[in-house]
């Protein structure tokens, strides 16, 4: 099968140029200026950016266990259609991701049910508890790119060390998720005025802050480094620009949500907005923002977390935690922060597709001649509100929709088969 991809303006994190992109059994073969080919598709993309294909480091595809929220071949082309040809899930399934056994189960899996590629994330410790470390080398040897029991925190700082140095040994990304729980008191949303007029009680940001010190720390003492998930207060920004600084080896995420929507989006009860960690402040995402700007924050992940809609249709604090993310995350992003001049569409893909395969050590996110042909056709011009109806995803819990953005996902092409055509399932 060969495909041309004609009139596009091919987007790297090192350049935005008018291009033509050829594609050869599945392979990127010539990337050059209005050449013609004989193939079996041509693709006119006129106006649209051509990007390689987006990376999405955090996300939960909830099977095995939960299929009723989503599985894997509902969660992948749910993927596609936001542009993302590579996704790594979390541990958190029912049995836990803390072993090869189910390792291979969602590998096997995503290889015949998955549209896009699915690297699985091992649990740090077993079960998530906290306490036993879990099998780091035979789920590297079954197929793992890092560890993390996200969804919970490590809030032993012993155990957490063993993690750090046992994760080294198998040259595996750590990646922490950072609460204290007790100092989080079961908060439901952020701790302040808002929390306190609606009866609900409040989360505090140091809640946060504190283990993402702690993790740093632990990084620059035993030179391990560390990935710090969804960051979404203004002085955790500030400690791991200040990390970096001093040469720790920490890189960082945030997601959408945590620089487009505050608290206020919790009012009325909206269970919609409720996430963990949970919408903030103005102040905020400010801070996030300039930190994505200034390379504090290295990537943008969904942390796409489907819920059924009984498990969101309850009261506030009964709730579950989580939104979906995948179909909305790239125009978010795009509308948030390339629109206004924040930064360039290069960066963006340096955000969401070249450095988040960088982290997880996976040869995905670049768009170069002799690479499998993973890539998205983005076209920004498309403007549309969102339907939440319309998402691929079997659960529809996101608090976007109604929202108006900018660009569209118009085709998702991985290992060179399409995906997405015309913004449509082609599979």
């Amino acid at each position: 099968m060969k495909i041309l991809i004609r009139n596009g303006i091919v987007v790297t994190d090192e350049y935005e140029k008018s291009l033509d992109v050829l594609i050869e059994d599945g392979v990127i073969s010539r990337i050059a200026e209005n050449f013609t080919a004989d193939v079996d598709i041509v693709l006119d993309v006129e106006g649209s950016y051509v990007l390689p294909g987006l990376v999405d480091a955090h996300c939960h595809l909830r099977d095995p266990g939960y299929e009723y929220k989503e599985d894997i071949a509902s969660g992948t082309r749910s993927a596609a259609m936001g542009g993302f040809t590579s996704v790594a899930c979390m541990p958190n399934t029912n049995p836990t991701a803390d072993n090869k056994t189910v390792i291979r189960y969602i590998i096997d899996k995503a290889g015949r049910e998955g549209v896009v590629h699915v690297f699985p994330i091992g649990a740090m410790t077993k079960g998530l508890k906290g306490e036993e470390l879990s099998e780091m080398g035979e789920m590297k040897e079954a197929g793992i790119v890092g560890v993390s029991d996200d969804g919970c925190c490590v809030e032993n700082a012993s155990v957490m060390k063993k993690v750090m140095l046992y994760a080294k040994m198998f040259g595996l990304p750590v990646i922490c998720h950072c609460e204290d729980s007790k100092l989080a008191e079961e908060g439901v949303m952020n701790e302040g005025e808002l929390s306190t007029r609606m009866g609900l009680r409040g989360k505090s940001k140091a809640a946060e802050e504190i283990m993402i010190a702690r993790d740093i720390i632990l990084s620059q003492r035993f030179d391990v480094p560390v990935h710090i998930c969804h960051v979404s207060t203004a002085l955790g920004v500030e400690i791991i620009r200040k990390a970096k600084r001093n040469g720790v080896k920490v890189t960082a995420e945030t997601c959408p949500h945590y620089f487009t929507l505050t608290e206020r989006a919790c009012e009325g009860y909206n269970t919609l907005a409720k996430v963990n960690p949970p919408l903030r402040n103005e102040e905020d995402i400010e801070a996030i923002i300039q930190g994505l700007c200034d390379g504090t924050i290295d990537i943008i992940a969904t942390d796409h977390a489907p819920h059924h809609i009984d498990e969101k249709n309850v009261e506030f604090d009964k709730a579950a935690s989580g939104l979906v993310g995948f179909e909305t995350a790239l125009p978010l992003s795009y509308t948030a922060l390339v629109k206004p001049g924040h930064m360039s569409m290069s960066e963006l893909v340096r955000k969401m597709s070249v450095k988040p395969a960088e982290i997880l050590k996976i040869d995905k996110g670049k768009l170069v001649e002799g690479k499998m042909a993973d890539i998205t056709v983005f076209n920004p011009n498309t403007e549309y509100t969102i339907d939440t109806d319309k998402f691929v995803s079997k659960s529809k819990n996101s608090p976007f929709h109604g929202f108006h953005v900018s660009g569209r996902v118009i085709a998702t092409i991985v290992n060179g088969r399409i995906v997405v055509k015309d913004g449509k399932l082609a599979v």
